[in-house]
């Protein structure tokens, strides 16, 4: 499963504090226009410009960008040639993602994939006293104990990004005496196969993982193969749609309480 403990990326709390910096986000979206998404050479002063900022300012941005892990940085004697990451990519598509939702009614994220097998461990750790609470008091199920993995096609590694701007289910790190097990947000997903449909499922997006960004896992209350007559190799659709919370008060509740 994703959100295994000990899987921690040395990134990943520089990655989070620099994609909540606004100025950092700008800095990146500079980057990325010069031609960043490929390659560019960038100059301090000329984005310091850009960025109403000083030269030793767009520096320190550069730097804090590059410790983050969203570009990648060769500096040579007349400039330094910049390249924005796969996971700089994928925060500036959530950052657009946000800003289509914000101006258009009907968006839609749509994945696509293919089945593939696990490494069995999802049912151990969904049964997990610390997750299985969080699963059934915040989805209002109890998921099958195991996940569906998939491996997203090219164009659907580019476009995951954008997911970070859909309304997720957050389900909490906790400890035992042994470990600490890590926090994970819940999509929720209607999976279309050649055998019909499933409305019911959430994917998983864990805070941390060693996977690659192509690795998706859903959890549904039924086991997805059977429900779905799936096999490894099979094509899936993923639509990824709003959640909430199955125990977030509701409007008459609070009404009532008012």
């Amino acid at each position: 499963m994703l959100f295994t403990p000990g899987d921690l990326d040395p990134h990943m709390s520089e990655t989070t504090a620099a994609t909540a910096d606004p100025a950092a986000m700008a800095a990146l979206k500079h980057v990325a226009l010069a031609g960043g998404l490929s390659e560019t050479k960038v100059s301090c002063a000329a984005l310091g410009d850009r960025l109403d900022a000083s030269t030793q300012t767009a520096s320190r941005r550069l730097q804090t960008l590059e410790s983050a892990g969203l570009v990648e940085r060769d500096v040579v004697g007349d400039g330094q040639w910049v390249s924005v990451t796969g996971t700089g990519e994928a925060a500036l598509r959530g950052e657009y993602a946000d800003y289509r939702r914000l101006f258009e009614s009907d968006v839609e994220l749509v994945l696509r994939g293919r089945v593939t097998g696990g490494m069995g461990e999802g049912r151990h750790y969904i049964t997990l006293s610390g997750y299985a609470e969080q699963f059934a008091a915040r989805l209002g199920y109890e998921p099958f104990p195991g996940t569906l993995n998939l491996e997203l096609d090219p164009e659907s590694v580019r476009r995951r990004g954008e997911i970070a701007g859909v309304d997720a289910v957050p389900i909490d790190a906790w400890e035992d005496a042994d470990r600490t097990y890590g926090a994970a947000a819940c999509y929720a997903v209607t999976l279309v196969a050649d055998e019909g449909r499933y409305a019911d499922a959430h994917a998983i997006v864990p805070d941390r993982t060693h996977h690659d960004d192509d690795k998706l896992e859903v959890i549904a209350p039924d086991e997805l193969r059977s429900e779905l007559d799936l096999a490894d190799g099979e094509q899936i659709e993923v639509r990824v749609e709003a959640a909430s919370r199955a125990d977030a008060p509701t409007e008459t509740a609070d009404a009532e309480v008012a």
